[in-house]
Protein backbone atom coordinates (compact mmCIF):
# COMPACT_ATOMS: atom_id res chain seq x y z
CA UNK A 1 0.00 0.00 0.00
CA UNK A 2 1.15 3.57 -0.62
CA UNK A 3 0.06 6.95 0.68
CA UNK A 4 0.30 9.99 -1.56
CA UNK A 5 0.57 13.68 -0.63
CA UNK A 6 0.50 16.40 -3.28
CA UNK A 7 1.90 19.90 -3.07
CA UNK A 8 2.63 22.82 -5.35
CA UNK A 9 -0.79 23.96 -6.49
CA UNK A 10 -1.81 27.60 -6.56
CA UNK A 11 -2.99 30.55 -8.60
CA UNK A 12 -1.12 31.55 -11.74
CA UNK A 13 -1.81 33.73 -14.77
CA UNK A 14 -2.32 32.23 -18.19
CA UNK A 15 1.01 31.50 -19.82
CA UNK A 16 2.65 30.90 -16.48
CA UNK A 17 3.93 27.72 -14.90
CA UNK A 18 3.59 25.55 -11.82
CA UNK A 19 5.30 22.42 -10.60
CA UNK A 20 3.28 19.87 -8.69
CA UNK A 21 4.96 17.30 -6.52
CA UNK A 22 3.67 14.07 -5.03
CA UNK A 23 5.44 12.40 -2.15
CA UNK A 24 4.77 8.72 -1.63
CA UNK A 25 5.25 6.64 1.45
CA UNK A 26 6.05 2.96 1.40
CA UNK A 27 8.97 0.83 0.39
CA UNK A 28 7.38 -0.39 -2.84
CA UNK A 29 7.16 2.97 -4.61
CA UNK A 30 9.43 1.81 -7.39
CA UNK A 31 7.00 -0.93 -8.33
CA UNK A 32 4.09 1.44 -9.00
CA UNK A 33 3.10 3.20 -12.15
CA UNK A 34 2.54 6.83 -11.19
CA UNK A 35 0.22 9.34 -12.74
CA UNK A 36 -1.72 12.56 -12.46
CA UNK A 37 -5.42 13.11 -13.01
CA UNK A 38 -7.45 16.29 -12.72
CA UNK A 39 -11.04 17.27 -12.12
CA UNK A 40 -12.49 20.60 -13.13
CA UNK A 41 -15.71 21.95 -11.61
CA UNK A 42 -18.72 20.18 -13.04
CA UNK A 43 -16.60 17.73 -15.01
CA UNK A 44 -15.47 14.16 -14.55
CA UNK A 45 -11.99 13.34 -13.42
CA UNK A 46 -9.65 12.95 -16.41
CA UNK A 47 -6.24 11.52 -17.09
CA UNK A 48 -3.34 13.96 -17.43
CA UNK A 49 -0.10 11.99 -17.50
CA UNK A 50 1.56 8.79 -16.34
CA UNK A 51 5.04 7.38 -16.03
CA UNK A 52 6.31 3.83 -15.82
CA UNK A 53 8.22 2.52 -12.81
CA UNK A 54 11.52 3.42 -14.46
CA UNK A 55 10.38 6.85 -15.63
CA UNK A 56 11.43 6.04 -19.17
CA UNK A 57 7.95 5.55 -20.57
CA UNK A 58 5.49 8.42 -20.27
CA UNK A 59 2.04 9.16 -21.66
CA UNK A 60 0.06 12.39 -21.80
CA UNK A 61 -3.42 13.56 -22.47
CA UNK A 62 -3.47 15.25 -25.85
CA UNK A 63 -4.26 18.75 -24.58
CA UNK A 64 -1.18 18.86 -22.33
CA UNK A 65 1.37 17.34 -24.69
CA UNK A 66 4.31 19.67 -25.18
CA UNK A 67 3.32 21.75 -22.14
CA UNK A 68 3.40 19.30 -19.21
CA UNK A 69 6.19 16.94 -18.19
CA UNK A 70 5.90 14.11 -15.71
CA UNK A 71 8.98 12.82 -13.94
CA UNK A 72 9.78 10.61 -10.98
CA UNK A 73 12.64 10.17 -8.57
CA UNK A 74 12.61 6.64 -7.16
CA UNK A 75 15.33 7.49 -4.65
CA UNK A 76 13.13 10.19 -3.13
CA UNK A 77 9.76 8.49 -3.70
CA UNK A 78 8.43 11.50 -5.58
CA UNK A 79 6.68 12.16 -8.85
CA UNK A 80 6.43 15.67 -10.26
CA UNK A 81 4.33 17.36 -12.89
CA UNK A 82 5.93 20.40 -14.51
CA UNK A 83 3.19 22.49 -16.09
CA UNK A 84 4.20 25.22 -18.53
CA UNK A 85 2.19 27.56 -20.75
CA UNK A 86 -0.80 27.13 -18.50
CA UNK A 87 -4.26 27.90 -19.82
CA UNK A 88 -7.49 28.75 -18.00
CA UNK A 89 -8.86 25.38 -19.07
CA UNK A 90 -6.12 23.71 -17.01
CA UNK A 91 -7.90 24.92 -13.88
CA UNK A 92 -8.78 21.89 -11.79
CA UNK A 93 -7.96 19.88 -8.72
CA UNK A 94 -4.98 17.72 -9.58
CA UNK A 95 -4.64 14.28 -8.05
CA UNK A 96 -1.62 12.06 -7.76
CA UNK A 97 -2.35 8.43 -8.57
CA UNK A 98 -0.47 5.15 -8.15
CA UNK A 99 -1.10 1.59 -9.13
CA UNK A 100 0.06 -1.50 -10.91
CA UNK A 101 -1.18 0.00 -14.14
CA UNK A 102 -2.66 3.34 -15.18
CA UNK A 103 -4.47 4.07 -18.39
CA UNK A 104 -6.56 6.98 -19.56
CA UNK A 105 -9.69 5.08 -18.65
CA UNK A 106 -8.48 3.17 -15.61
CA UNK A 107 -6.58 4.87 -12.80
CA UNK A 108 -4.49 3.09 -10.22
CA UNK A 109 -5.78 2.08 -6.82
CA UNK A 110 -4.25 4.86 -4.73
CA UNK A 111 -5.04 8.57 -4.64
CA UNK A 112 -3.71 11.67 -3.00
CA UNK A 113 -5.98 14.30 -1.49
CA UNK A 114 -5.62 16.65 -4.45
CA UNK A 115 -4.16 20.11 -4.95
CA UNK A 116 -5.95 23.06 -6.53
CA UNK A 117 -4.54 24.68 -9.66
CA UNK A 118 -6.21 27.88 -10.82
CA UNK A 119 -5.19 29.64 -14.02
CA UNK A 120 -6.52 33.15 -14.51
CA UNK A 121 -7.03 34.69 -17.92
Amino acid sequence: QVQLVESGGGLVQAGGYLRLSCAASGRTFVSYVMGWFRQAPGKEREFVAATSWSGISTTYEDSVKGRFTISRDNAKNTVDLQMNSLKPEDTAVYYCNAGGAITRATPGDYWGQGTQVTVSS
